[in-house]
């Protein structure tokens, strides 16, 4: 089920990447951008595909840091889970052993 979402997932982006590469290919004109520094006169094209790319580098730069926060997160849960374990495995055989009696037998 997981290969299937993520062949859907790599579908619809290559589909993504195809309508931005027509539009930015249709739209060849020079446009004025302004920038803080000032202005300046670029091809529609660059402005859309350059737009999309750092687009694309801001998405994966979140998704890589939430990757490795979830990351140290599972480390710290498996952690905890196998002290668990063994807390309730060292537990399980505290309750079967005997009790050491001390006290001498009644019958004799």
């Amino acid at each position: 089920m997981i290969q299937i979402k993520g062949q859907w997932s790599l579908i619809l982006a290559f589909l993504f990447a195809l309508i931005v590469a027509i539009f930015a290919v249709i739209n060849v004109d020079s446009v004025e951008v302004n920038y803080l520094f000032g202005t300046a006169y670029s091809p529609l094209i660059l402005v859309i595909l350059t737009s999309v790319f750092m687009g694309g580098i801001i998405v994966a730069s979140v998704g890589v840091f939430r990757y490795f926060r979830l990351a140290r997160k599972v480390k710290q849960l498996e952690k905890e889970n196998l002290l668990l374990k063994e807390q309730a495995q060292q537990n399980t055989i505290e309750e079967h052993e005997e009790p050491l009696s001390l006290e001498k037998p009644d019958n004799e």
